[in-house]
């Protein structure tokens, strides 16, 4: 099953993101590898694809798990949860409809 990953910026963390940013996309790129990423990206803080020192509130990942708990374990031990980059993480059933 799908599940949606909304994790939430903690204020100020814009340089900690940028520098854990690697080993974050090297980690949906193994989802992706694995034909488990249905889409992953960033939210800007402002309403422009490149917000500059705005930053960004949080990011969004909608990939397959074997289960909620596996889901939430994955989340757990993504870079930007590590470094503290995120705030809060919430992990939520997803079923995609369209396209």
């Amino acid at each position: 099953m799908f599940y949606a990953l909304i994790g939430e910026d903690a204020p100020g963390t814009l340089e900690t993101r940028l520098a854990v940013r690697p080993q974050h996309v090297a980690r949906l790129e193994a989802l992706r590898d694995e034909g488990r990423l249905l889409l992953a990206g960033p939210m800007p803080a402002i309403d422009s694809p490149d917000p500059g020192p705005a930053g960004f509130v949080g990011s969004l990942i909608v990939a397959e798990f074997d289960s909620l708990e596996s889901a939430e374990a994955w989340a757990r031990e993504d870079p930007y949860a590590l470094a503290g980059v995120f705030a809060r993480v919430s992990v939520r059933p997803f079923r995609k409809t369209l396209p």
